[in-house]
Formats: C-alpha cells, structure tokens, sequence
C-alpha cells in the first residue's frame, strides 16, 4: 500500500500550508508534520521551507514532486483497476480546463459523465493554458483542456477550430459591412484578458498592428463585453467564449480568419487509468455530437 507521507506531501503542495493539508486529509496539523519529518528523515533532505504566506517546496522537493505524484498515481491507478475487475467502476479523474471551457462544455459533461459512473469522482480545476499543461505532466492532473500548441512533452488530443471574433459597440459597422479590416482598426483600443494575450489571441492583434498601448485588460469575458457596450473600445473573444456571455454588441469575423485549437492533453500514463479513459471518450463523444462539422480528427489514447 503507499506511504501515507507521499498523501500529505501531495495535500502539502496542493493546499501550500500544513494546516489546509491536514483539513483535507481529516488528521491534525501534527500528525502532518510528523510525517514530514520522517520522509525528510528517510529522503535526506528538506521538502519544504516556509513564507509569508504558508510553505514552498525546496529545489531538491520540486525534483521527486513527479516521481512521488508518479508513484501516487500509478497507486490509484492500481485500485481502479482491480475496482473495474469487481464491476464496481470506481476511482476519480482530476480534469483542468480553461475559462470558457469550463462554462459551456462541462457542465454537461459532468452531468452525463455523473450519471453514467456514478461512483467516479470528479475533481475540477480552472487554470490558464500553460497551467494546465504543466500539472498534467507533473501528474497532479490526469487529463486537461487547453489550446495549441502544446510545449509540454504530452499526448496531445486536437478536438476542433474555435474561431475569434472581433466585438464592436453596437453602432459600429465595419466598412464592408460584413468582415472588420485593417482599416477599421486604426486608432482603435482593444479590451481583453491578460491571460489570453497569447497564442492565437495575440497573432490576431499582431496582424493587424495593434499597439500595446492600445491595449486594456478586463478580468473576464462578461466584463469585456460590458466594457465594448459602454463604448471603451472593441473586444476579442472566441466563439465559445461568446456562447454563454451576452450584451449589446456587434460580433463580426475579422476579414483575415483567425483560429483557436482546442485540444485534450494527456499524461501517457495516466490515460491508461480506467477512470481518466472514460472522461477521455466522454469529451471526445461530446464534441463530435456538438460540432459534427468542425471536429478535428485525433488519434486513439491507451
């Protein structure tokens, strides 16, 4: 069976503080840093050095961080498929998905994913692209939602083109009426996140020689559009995005078209988990039903 330590030392790096570390796993404060000790003890080396504001790992903790999340994982992996084995489909998936995914995709995902395997748990997380893929590698999570391209070395899933549009006041119609082109854009502001001033976002801005400065960052989609309608300037936003947010705008494609991939990353060993190959063929089904026509084809994971 694992070593309880490797548990607080996961609880430890997710909650940052010994005290939300024994919270979660229903022990006190002392017995946490009891068992600290004695993997430091075991380890050679300290794990953790504390701040301000709770704990950090040490350079030396940052370099077995996988090996023990590898180890814990391969652990869960184990009981899920000896659970499979006794018909009980049990175990739990560890999904992160960016903003608008997690507003428009997985709230029926995870209903019809709940329904099917009732007994699987499911532990959301909301974080940023390169987040995301970060802690699939680790381990930390099993399987995430994110944007190519992808600089982790990860199986990655391409699931469809999401496309990104321009949003104007809603008295603001483009010169021909129908696409916003480079000549609509002079002098113009630009209201987005912060977070989404890269990748496609930012290639579409470049393209048509937007100036950082006339750039302004908003804290989220709804924002955005709020900040457009008041006649702040114009927003850029995805099509998914745009599902679940509305105001008096006008959204147009730009006349050069700009994309978005949305794809699943995957942790090679963490797809082969019962439990992680099931949400896998959740999303996947999801999508091909959604957009029958726009699904991008991706190899099989396991």
């Amino acid at each position: 069976m694992l070593p309880f330590a490797y548990r607080v030392f996961q609880a430890i790096v997710q909650e940052q503080t010994f005290y939300r570390a024994a919270q979660t796993l229903n022990v006190t404060p002392s017995a946490i840093s009891h068992s600290v000790n004695q993997l430091e003890k075991e380890l050679g080396f300290p794990l953790f050095i504390r701040n301000r504001t709770g704990v950090e790992l040490t350079p030396d903790g940052e370099s077995v961080l996988p090996l023990i999340q590898g180890v814990i994982n391969a652990e869960d992996r184990l009981q899920q498929a000896a659970a499979n084995i006794n018909g009980m489909n049990a175990g739990s998936v560890r999904l992160g998905a960016f903003s608008s995914v997690c507003i428009t995709w997985l709230p029926p995902i995870i209903r019809q994913f709940k329904q099917d395997f009732p007994q699987i748990d499911i532990n959301l997380e909301q974080a940023g692209f390169s987040d995301i893929a970060a802690a699939v590698k680790t381990g930390r999570l099993d399987l995430g939602l994110s944007a190519l391209p992808v600089a982790e070395k990860l199986t990655v899933l391409p699931l469809v083109k999401d496309e990104i549009y321009c949003i104007t006041p809603n008295d603001f119609i483009p010169a021909n009426r129908t696409t916003v082109t480079a000549a609509d854009l002079v002098d113009q502001n630009f209201i987005l996140q912060r977070g989404d001033y890269d990748k496609d976002t930012k290639a579409a801005l470049d393209h048509y020689q937007i100036r950082p400065n006339a750039l302004r960052f908003s804290i989220d989609d709804q924002s955005i559009l709020a900040m457009v309608e008041a006649g702040m300037g114009m927003g850029i936003l995805p099509e998914l995005a745009l599902e679940r947010v509305s105001g008096n705008v006008n959204v147009y494609p730009f006349d050069q078209r700009f994309y978005r991939t949305i794809c699943l990353v995957v942790n090679s060993e963490q797809a082969k988990a019962p439990s992680t190959a099931k949400m896998i063929a959740a999303i996947t089904a999801y999508v091909a039903h959604k957009y029958p026509d726009k699904v991008l084809q991706h190899p099989h994971v396991g």
